[in-house]
């Protein structure tokens, strides 16, 4: 399995806003080869941010790595861009080999 990660820094008081992006959005997941669950999970708040992260489960790294090269991705990330207000800094990528 494999695990991907996207951190991300969203200013204080845009929580609710980041928050409503993902709950409203179409992740085009649901037919995707290895793709296994999904869940946005929320950290603690610093001075100027509360952390987020992305957290998506796969069957495996090549699994993942086709999604991104594929027509469902495009289409989840399409509108990226439009709301650069709300975050801090870029999302910052892990991904995890599962060895247990």
């Amino acid at each position: 399995m494999f695990i991907a990660m996207n951190r991300f820094k969203i200013v204080l008081t845009k929580e609710q806003d980041f928050e409503n992006i993902w709950k409203n959005r179409e992740t085009h997941l649901d037919d995707v080869p290895g793709f296994i669950e999904f869940h946005l999970v929320k950290g603690k708040s610093q001075e100027t941010y509360t952390l987020y992260a992305s957290h998506s489960t796969w069957n495996s790294r090549g699994d993942f790595e086709a999604w991104t090269r594929s027509e469902a991705f495009r289409l989840a990330h399409k509108e990226g861009g439009q709301h650069s207000d709300i975050y801090l800094d870029h999302p910052e990528f892990e991904g995890f080999e599962v060895v247990i």
